[in-house]
């Protein structure tokens, strides 16, 4: 699946949060942040809760990647 949540990752550097405050703060379990590390899907509900434990909208955290216009995806 073509998405990323390296703006999530910015985002906990800007708010100087780690991943453990952020799983506390969403009330989110440590598989999910093991999946968002991988850039795995997760479920709607989950992503709600990170938007709503930081403040911020969908755009904010996860981002759709283009493919290569070179077809190596």
């Amino acid at each position: 699946m073509p998405i990323t949540y390296k703006k999530l990752w910015k985002l906990l550097i800007d708010k100087e949060m780690n991943k453990g405050q952020l799983k506390q703060a969403a009330q989110v379990s440590s598989n999910v942040i093991a999946k968002l590390g991988k850039d795995e899907p997760v479920s709607i509900e989950t992503l709600v809760k990170i938007c709503v434990a930081l403040d911020v909208d969908f755009g904010d955290i996860i981002e759709i990647e283009k493919p290569n216009k070179g077809g190596n995806n």
